[in-house]
């Protein structure tokens, strides 16, 4: 039987090597790369391609999501598993719509783990039961897309002027934008907004 071929992706050196070590002592399992930044992640699978990438959401230079979403234009082939340390319901439903296969919590059993990348690498979809209960029963995101953007400029520290500067806008209609994020989500401010769409999952 062929092994299936991993790419892990994860900026934590001890925790990317206790699961290279993890997924090795597997015989049905091979790591082919290992990286530690969201921007390596289509390079290294081009050059050694994985069937199934494993990737934590918190990358630096480009967060996981986005990696997933780069890595299935670039290589549909390979299929993706995202683990994560924050259960939210609002990032498993960004994964999903990042075309990822799988998202599993960080603490989840080492067995869990290598039992997930067979199914993804099976072509079946592998979601944490408590997190899926949770996205079912959660709030859907009352934000536009447009209004997704500007919130994720400002959680980053960008003033109304910078948005309108990355966005094309002017600084009236990001203010115009602000105002309606802080009504739709019932928040006392723009930091309040910010607050609970992070917490929510519907912004990195």
């Amino acid at each position: 039987m062929p092994c299936v071929r991993v790419l892990i992706a994860e900026d934590m050196h001890m925790i990317r090597g206790a699961l290279v070590a993890l997924l090795e002592l597997e015989p049905d399992l091979q790591v082919v790369a290992s990286v530690d930044r969201g921007d390596t992640i289509v390079k290294a699978a081009l050059a050694s391609p994985p069937d199934v990438a494993i990737i934590d959401i918190d990358l630096p230079g480009v967060d996981g999501l986005t990696a997933a979403a780069d890595l299935h234009v670039q290589l549909p082939s390979c299929r993706t598993l995202i683990l994560t340390s924050l259960g939210r319901p609002g990032t498993l439903r960004r994964a999903l719509s990042a075309q990822v296969t799988g998202f599993l919590l960080k603490d989840s059993p080492p067995q869990q783990l290598a039992d997930a990348v067979r199914a993804v690498a099976a072509g079946r979809r592998v979601i944490d039961p408590q997190l899926a209960l949770s996205a079912w029963d959660s709030p859907q995101n009352p934000l536009s897309p447009r209004e997704l953007e500007v919130l994720r400029l400002a959680a980053r520290g960008a003033d109304a002027a910078e948005i309108a500067g990355c966005l094309f806008l002017s600084k009236g209609t990001v203010r115009n934008y602000l105002t309606a994020i802080v009504t739709k989500l019932g928040a006392r401010n723009r930091i309040d907004a910010i607050r609970i769409s992070e917490e929510a999952g519907w912004i990195p």
